[in-house]
């Protein structure tokens, strides 16, 4: 039989405590074995790698250079594969569980306040949440479906339209100071917050009015919406952002709409799975139920393009 070089569990556990507390008796202690049994899976880790981990001086274990450097594996595994216990543990009720990818605002001010809807009508399916600011590639993570912007990438079976990403500039009151609709010459007079991993909105909507483009790419910088709308709510500037990730301060007031215009992003909003997927019945429930909230998202009328 081919001789295996894989570590036992046994092993890196009886290592990583011998690393960290430097003997044996206290590394038993620590895992409830006994002094031989601790030696023992040492000696035979050793002698699976072929190299010594440790060097001997006295009754102490100090850390060979070969040893310092499988530690921090070591520790990533084992800490793995507690987090897969737990993750599997926390679901172990449930009959089906749904891996998502979300964008990371999206998440927080549209899917989660609307997924009690979904577990009240699905309460055999547990979603596992994730956010994602790039496209999920399927081959390289183990998501079941993810819900984001732009093109469909190669290894995704299925691509379902949500909404239109339709931006619009949003502002405190307290910045605006009783003004309403703003032109545009108005609008870049004012601080622009700008979202870093799209930082050519505000150039996009200014380029049909005239304004120097350099002056539109001036303002605090903030990598999330999420950022963006509270930087707004703070009176740092004016924001353009998704109306849907600021519904909630519009509809309480703390923000309101600086000018009558919208833009619609360049690409929509999307749920996207992985080949093979339609054929789970919780995915195909999940994709009805987001598809039926999509549907009920307000399309307003467009006074720019």
């Amino acid at each position: 039989m081919r001789r295996s070089y894989v570590p036992t569990i046994a092993e890196l556990e009886a290592f990583r405590a011998c690393a960290s507390l430097g003997t044996t008796i206290r590394a038993a202690d620590q895992l409830g074995l006994t002094q031989s049994s601790v030696s023992r899976s040492i000696g035979q880790l050793e002698d699976r790698l072929g190299v010594a981990l440790f060097h001997r001086i006295r009754q102490r274990l100090a850390l060979s250079d070969a040893g310092r450097r499988f530690a921090r594996d070591a520790e990533a595994i084992l800490d793995s594969l507690h987090e897969a216990a737990v993750r599997t543990m926390a679901f172990g009720g449930q009959s089906d569980v749904l891996s998502i990818a979300v964008l990371p605002t999206l998440a927080d001010r549209w899917l989660i306040p609307r997924l009690a809807g979904f577990h009240a009508a699905h309460p055999h399916v547990a979603i596992d949440l994730a956010v994602r600011l790039e496209t999920v590639d399927f081959e390289a993570e183990a998501f079941d479906a993810a819900i984001q912007r732009g093109p469909a990438e190669p290894g995704q079976a299925g691509i379902v339209r949500l909404f239109d990403e339709q931006l619009v500039v949003v502002a405190s009151p307290s910045l605006l100071d009783g003004r309403a609709a703003l032109d545009d010459a108005e609008l870049a007079a004012l601080p622009l917050l700008q979202q870093s991993t799209r930082p050519t909105l505000w150039l996009k909507w200014f380029q049909a009015a005239g304004i120097d483009p350099r002056t539109t790419l001036r303002g605090h910088r903030f990598e999330q919406f999420s950022m963006v709308v509270e930087a707004a709510v703070a009176g740092l500037g004016v924001a353009l952002v998704p109306e849907v990730l600021a519904e909630r301060e519009l509809a309480s007031g703390r923000l309101i709409m600086a000018s009558p215009n919208r833009i619609v992003g360049e690409a929509p909003y999307r749920l996207a799975f992985r080949p093979g997927g339609e054929g789970r019945p919780g995915l195909r429930e999940f994709v009805r139920w987001l598809t039926a909230e999509a549907a009920d998202q307000p399309v307003r009328s467009l006074a720019r393009t």
